[in-house]
């Protein structure tokens, strides 16, 4: 037994008993916050359309709020939560098109199962993390009015910290649970327990990455059987993240959704991998691959040459929200940097200036800039792709070209090649399944760029991307198609590549590659199914031969 004396017990179950009362107490909150949220949104087909009064009275009828609540909302003084608009964000009041945050949560139930004869065989998921506040201070002057301090990280500062037992002179193979709260400090000195720092995940961000999470459970183990109900070997599952904490965070939330704690053998917790700044591929790596970062700039500064003319008509409308300054490409703040804090507050119900519920106006400023800031990579040591923002004319059309593709997402397409052929050519021995990344908007943007089919829809709050790996059953083709299996497998290499198939998925929908659509390179009447030898003959094309060669600036 671990502990040295039964007062050692006792502190431990005290502690424990209390982070988990705290801890049901704010899932259902968060749970009760979510569901309000999502009803709201889904009376209105083209607007979010939070109705404050109603959705504040059942939110705090349901879970009993008070003043120190874990509500990711607070009073705001106005009779109105923090958060929340009195006046519905939808409300147009030129009666146009409003924008609404394009959140579109795992859908279970109308997953299309492959055909027969295809198997499921190993699933590969990207997702951008779960909502977040803006990465910079903007548009808090009347009369946008947006808040600067946001209250809603109650969830991310409560926390328990490890102690080493060497320091208590305990067995130094138990660490101490150490109950710890973080705490904002503002400028001045003030604190405020569950103000969120700048680019933090929110617990409405929290709320969504465990939805996706649970949707995966759902789907993988509830819908199709693909994966075990309990996990009971960690090799079956791989998880990634960048190392940034709300990717980190968003991914533990997803891991704790898919396999909670109790669907968990104790000797398979799983592990979740990150990489260091140097040999990270989940985004462009400008800080390994100088020759990368200088293509970016050059296209950032072509972009503004090239666009803010055409961004000059909207000065009339936006100036006035950022204190009289143009509204340009890179401007200041940047028009990436607009859309960021407009994205986000939309996204957690904050209401904007009705200039931005403009869809016509949401549309120009995303055809020219990203709602993805610099900062998203900052931490990473890759700031200055893009001088200040990674925008949409910066990084997209830099990934039609084939030598930013090569260099900002072809070690990537590498791994996930490598873990497919691996799983094919040792079926019996690979247990590896499902692989789940949590990255950032640019890196699945890039992506889908990189494979031609990015549709100039900036990817919103956990956006997924899905290669799954499908094996057609020996059946198909009568006896000389097992006949080549069986082959394959004694000789350690798939020989018939066409025997596997490669789909993908983004936002729920199938994606036809523009790479399989010849006849002979999809599964027939299935476009959608490319054939893993098709596939694999154009990531060939896109995986660096000499990575640090072709990213030499000399």
């Amino acid at each position: 037994m671990p502990f040295r004396s039964a007062k050692r017990l006792s502190q431990f179950l005290l502690v424990t008993a209390i982070l988990h009362c705290y801890t049901v107490t704010l899932d259902k909150n968060l749970a009760v916050y979510a569901r309000a949220v999502q009803e709201e949104s889904q009376k209105n087909d083209t607007s979010l359309n939070l109705s404050t009064s109603r959705l504040v009275d059942r939110t705090f009828t349901e879970s009993s709020f008070s003043s120190s609540s874990s509500s990711p909302v607070r009073d705001s003084g106005d009779g109105m939560p923090f958060g929340f608009s009195g006046r519905a964000t939808g409300a147009s009041e030129g009666g146009g098109m409003v924008y609404r945050y394009p959140q579109v949560p795992l859908d279970v139930e109308n997953y299309p199962v492959a055909p027969s004869p295809l198997q499921l065989e190993q699933v590969h998921i990207f997702v951008r993390h779960g909502e977040r506040t803006p990465v910079g201070v903007r548009l808090v002057d009347s009369p946008a009015n947006i808040p600067e301090h946001w209250d809603m990280c109650k969830t991310a500062h409560r926390f328990s910290s490890a102690v080493s037992s060497v320091l208590s002179n305990s067995q130094p193979e138990f660490e101490d649970p150490l109950p710890a709260k973080k705490v904002v400090e503002r400028r001045d000195g003030k604190a405020v327990v569950g103000e969120c720092l700048l680019g933090e995940l929110t617990d409405l961000g929290r709320q969504s990455t465990y939805n996706f999470g649970l949707n995966l459970r759902r789907l993988y183990i509830g819908r199709l059987g693909f994966l075990p109900d309990k996990l009971e070997n960690e090799d079956t599952v791989y998880f990634r993240t960048t190392n940034m904490p709300r990717t980190t965070e968003s991914l533990q939330e997803i891991v704790h959704g898919l396999y909670p704690h109790n669907k968990c053998d104790p000797r398979s917790v799983p592990s979740i991998r990150v990489r260091n700044g140097k040999d990270e591929n989940l985004i462009g790596n400008t800080y390994s691959c100088k020759r990368l970062e200088m293509l970016q700039v050059g296209f950032a500064k072509a972009a503004a040459d090239a666009y803010n003319p055409t961004l000059e008509y909207l000065d009339k409308r936006l100036s006035k929200y950022i204190n009289g300054n143009p509204i340009r490409v890179d401007g200041r703040p940047r028009a990436s940097g607009i859309l960021d804090t407009v994205r986000s507050a939309v996204a957690h119900g904050i209401k904007v200036p009705a200039d931005f519920e403009d869809q016509s106006v949401i549309d120009v400023i995303v055809s020219f800039s990203s709602g993805s800031p610099r900062q998203e990579t900052h931490s990473l040591a890759m700031a200055g792709a893009c001088g200040g923002e990674r925008v949409v004319c910066c990084v997209v059309p830099g990934y039609k070209t084939e030598e930013v593709r090569r260099l900002g997402v072809g070690r990537l397409f590498e791994d996930m090649l490598k873990k497919m052929q691996h799983k094919i050519e040792h079926p019996e021995k690979d247990p590896l399944k499902i692989l789940v990344h949590s990255t950032h908007d640019t890196a699945i943007a890039a992506i889908r760029q990189t494979l031609d089919v990015f549709d100039d829809r900036w990817p919103a709050f956990t956006a997924s991307l899905t290669f799954e790996l499908f094996k057609a059953s020996h059946s198909e083709g009568g006896g000389a198609g097992h006949s080549q299996a069986v082959l394959s497998r004694f000789s350690g290499h798939e020989k018939s590549t066409g025997q596997h198939y490669v789909r993908m998925r983004y936002q729920n929908k199938n994606v036809d590659l523009p790479i399989c659509a010849e006849e002979g390179k999809h599964l027939p009447g299935h476009p959608e199914f490319c054939t893993l030898e098709a596939f694999k003959a154009r990531m060939k094309g896109l995986i660096p031969q000499d990575w640090d060669r072709e990213c030499s600036v000399s």
